[in-house]
């Protein structure tokens, strides 16, 4: 029985050297660049112990961003995606370590300095990042991966547009009652996808894997989402697991409202000159309004008029049908519009809906009605994503794209549902400044999209439904 080479202690350790590298080249300019210029010149110098309290400081920050952004993610990431997380990460923690830095100084301080780190630091990134890929890819080669496939179809032609050939060498996939039938098929495999599989013939193809060390990995149905909030407790000297729907405490919700009142606050002064530029754009454009209002589904089904910056021509709904956008070949966009919608310009009115509590800053995204409705039809559970506010950002804007059909999206937002805190609602937070310059995550609903992503809910719903 091969052992499976990502569970190996001696490659854990490796990866760990490898990714500990980094944060040492990435804190060695900062490190160079508060002793040598700064520490000296704060209002009330450290000793020893606080300037290195600073350092420490910077390192966790940085780590805990770069986390966020999956920056440390040799196996999985793509050259270009590693140095883009990393100079984000390097960004965001070099950005609040000057504020930290002007705090402790009193007076704005010197920032040339501090720029040149920062060049250094993303010269030492994009370097780590090009040789750790290459050694990674080197060390280990693509795991032998076998795909078994129910419902859904397409993970071979997956990795390959993510460019994740270099991971997993598909060597063959069956569906799941073929599998089932000839389990020994999977022998010798390293890795082993499982697309909208039944839970029947799932598990038993997981128990396979484990016994033979077999990195599983499992696209979830709307149940095990549901199950991933069960609460672990004993019952008649029984384990047991209650699952409850979205229930989060008065704490919770009174910190989550001041969270947001505060940063909508400072979100609408910060971003003031930038509406006002876009107001007069628009304005000056085709002469019509410069905000417009569409009615969005939040908590328990409550209907509210959303604001945004208008993007689209005046009569883009003249026959009174909604309609998704089609992406930047959506002949209904203005020209201005096209810049405010890949920038997320045409959003911050909703910095309003928030305040008036419409809104969260973070939570499942707001749908109309009349789309919602038609989602149902063929996948009821699409009404569990109103159990919670709807937010500004949320988890499906972050991991998923505007394109991502029905199905997925209510996964992901059952996946903060299940999880609501204010550690995640921070970190998906971050993660949005990730997405803002990523054009894929705005890329428009085909033609007929529609239709096909409610064939796959309905194909997602009808297995949840042999389930039951």
């Amino acid at each position: 029985m091969k052992s499976n080479v990502h569970s190996d202690i001696s490659y854990k350790l490796m990866l760990r050297i490898v990714k500990v590298l980094n944060v040492i080249l990435v804190t060695i300019p900062y490190g160079i660049c508060w002793f040598g210029f700064y520490a000296g010149r704060i209002a009330s110098p450290y000793y020893a112990k606080g300037n290195w309290a600073i350092i420490a400081l910077f390192v966790m920050l940085y780590i805990w961003v770069g986390r966020t952004y999956d920056a440390f993610l040799v196996s999985y990431n793509r050259i270009s995606e590693m140095i883009y997380s990393q100079v984000l990460a390097i960004l965001v923690a070099d950005t609040a370590m000057f504020i930290v830095l002007w705090l402790l100084g009193k007076t704005f301080p010197f920032m040339v300095p501090a720029l040149l780190a920062l060049g250094v630091q993303v010269l030492l990134s994009a370097a780590w990042s090009l040789i750790a890929h290459n050694w990674y890819f080197h060390m280990y080669p693509a795991k032998k991966t076998f795909i078994v496939w129910d419902m859904r179809r397409g993970m071979t032609e997956l990795i390959h547009s993510y460019g994740l050939t270099k991971k997993f060498q598909v060597v063959g996939d069956c569906s799941a009652s073929e599998c089932i039938k000839n389990l020994d098929r999977l022998d010798g495999m390293e890795a082993v996808f499982l697309s909208g599989v039944h839970s029947h013939d799932r598990n038993i193809i997981i128990k396979y894997c484990v016994e033979r060390h077999i990195s599983t990995f499992v696209i979830p149905r709307i149940g095990d989402v549901l199950m991933s909030s069960a609460h672990r407790m004993h019952m008649f000297h029984l384990p047991m697991l209650r699952v409850d729907g979205y229930n989060p405490t008065p704490e919770f919700l009174f910190l989550k409202r001041t969270f947001d009142i505060v940063c909508s606050l400072m979100g609408m002064v910060l971003t003031s000159p930038i509406m006002l530029v876009t107001a007069i754009c628009i304005k000056k454009t085709d002469g019509g309004p410069v905000f417009y209002k569409q009615t969005r589904l939040t908590k328990d089904g409550k209907e509210f008029d959303v604001l945004k910056f208008r993007s689209m021509r005046v009569d883009a709904e003249k026959d009174g049908k909604a309609r998704l956008s089609t992406g930047d070949k959506d002949d209904r966009i203005t020209p201005v519009g096209h810049v405010i919608r890949k920038c997320r310009i045409d959003e911050l009115p909703q910095f309003i809906n928030i305040l008036k509590g419409d809104m969260s800053l973070v939570g499942p995204r707001p749908e109309r009605p009349e789309i919602a409705r038609e989602y149902e039809k063929e996948l009821p559970e699409f009404r569990l994503r109103l159990q919670a506010k709807c937010g500004l950002t949320g988890y499906a804007q972050v991991h998923g794209k505007y394109n991502t059909t029905p199905y997925d999206k209510l996964q992901m937002d059952l996946m903060y549902i299940a999880n609501a805190s204010l550690a995640q609602d921070l970190s998906i937070l971050f993660a949005t400044v990730k997405i803002l310059f990523m054009p894929e995550s705005t890329e428009g609903i085909a033609e007929g999209a529609v239709t096909a992503m409610q064939q796959e809910a309905a194909a997602g719903c009808v297995e949840e439904g042999q389930e039951k």
